[in-house]
């Protein structure tokens, strides 16, 4: 929602703004701006004018909005001159004129939509991210942090409409605080260049925003559902799925946490949930899965370092077979076929991979 006028600021639900008027000698302005944008949203807006130390006297619009609302004070009455719309009280004449000054406010009645913005942060997505982005239709901003991409990912991000910052790599929850820095809204909408907003989540956003109301919003962040496209199927169990994360949220109360591998938003307040499927697209085949799993246990294992964590032979010896039968049998990835005995396969490999990681790392110290 845009606001372009200095004495509106964005997101602002309930915005006051009090102003006393010199004697009409001196050349002064009740506001300095006399226009603003309501984009395309139904407004409610509530303008009083009345004489100095007295209530206001309230003037109610309701109409579509889909040009400039014009609202300009001209002398020497201050008349308020408001373009032809649906008026529910009209105020006279004689309340609007200025005997020496006056007691000018302006507020929105109902609830501004909050602006979300999104961010992805890349490196080398140059096939991923034109989709990643067009999924974002819900978002009011879209911000693209690369890290040093050598492919065209910055060019396809900025013909897709987004808005590129380019920042070294620091690590996943580092990156993703400057992006979140980097936004021109308060609320955060983070998704990763292999994932798409699906069409019930985007809608779900859109009723979230229009919904808003400032003040009295509980939570401080959602979380979503996350749905896997695995090797030409959707999963639904194998612990994939809902597999929720916190991916919207209110940028003043959350940030992201973790140095390097499985980063999560530490959110100060209630998290909430919505129901709408976020659709990820992690492996692009099975050497892309394996390639993965090597790097993110050297990350991992990093992470134990630094944390003074330090792997033994019976964890190495238990905890692969164990991971396996947790996601076969107690997660029901039976019920994947095939495809759920391959997750909770590789998913004892990347225990096996961590702990022997960590164990090696151990005997280096």
């Amino acid at each position: 929602m845009e606001f372009h006028a200095d004495f509106l600021y964005r997101q602002d639900a309930n915005f006051r703004r009090e102003e006393g008027v010199r004697p009409a000698q001196d050349r002064i302005r009740v506001h300095r701006a006399n226009r603003f944008d309501i984009c395309h949203l139904a407004v409610r807006v509530n303008a009083g004018i009345g004489s100095a130390g007295t209530g206001d006297v309230h003037i109610m619009i309701e109409k579509l909005l889909k040009n400039l609302l014009e609202l300009p004070l001209n002398r020497p009455k201050a008349r308020l001159n408001l373009p032809a719309m649906e008026l529910r009280a009209v105020v006279c004449e004689s309340q609007l004129e200025v005997p020496h000054s006056i007691g000018y406010s302006m507020c929105l009645g109902v609830r501004a939509m909050p602006g979300v913005t999104a961010t992805i942060i890349t490196l080398n997505e140059e096939e991923r991210i034109a989709e990643a982005i067009a999924s974002l239709s819900c978002c009011d901003e879209v911000i693209v942090v690369d890290a040093g991409s050598t492919d065209r990912t910055r060019d396809i991000a900025r013909a897709r409409g987004a808005r590129v910052v380019e920042q070294p790599w620091q690590g996943y929850s580092k990156q993703k605080n400057f992006a979140a820095d980097q936004a021109s809204n308060e609320w955060i909408f983070s998704i990763d260049a292999d994932e798409r907003v699906s069409a019930e989540l985007a809608a779900e956003i859109v009723q979230w925003k229009q919904s808003f109301e400032a003040g009295a919003q509980q939570e401080k962040a959602w979380s979503v559902p996350r749905r896997v496209f695995y090797l030409g199927q959707w999963i639904n169990h194998s612990g994939w799925y809902p597999d929720r994360k916190v991916r919207l949220y209110d940028r003043r109360h959350c940030r992201w946490e973790g140095d390097f591998v499985h980063e999560w938003v530490n959110v100060n307040g209630v998290t909430g949930k919505l129901r709408g499927d976020l659709l990820h697209f992690p492996y692009r085949d099975w050497n892309d899965q394996a390639a993965r799993i090597e790097r993110y246990t050297a990350l991992a294992a990093q992470a134990a370092r630094s944390s003074g964590r330090k792997g033994n032979i019976l964890k190495l010896a238990l905890a692969p077979p164990l991971s396996f039968i947790k996601a076969f049998f107690f997660r029901a990835g039976f019920l994947d076929g095939w495809r759920g005995l391959a997750i909770a396969y590789m998913g004892a490999v990347y225990v096996f991979k961590r702990e022997f990681r960590m164990l090696l790392t151990n005997a280096k110290m």
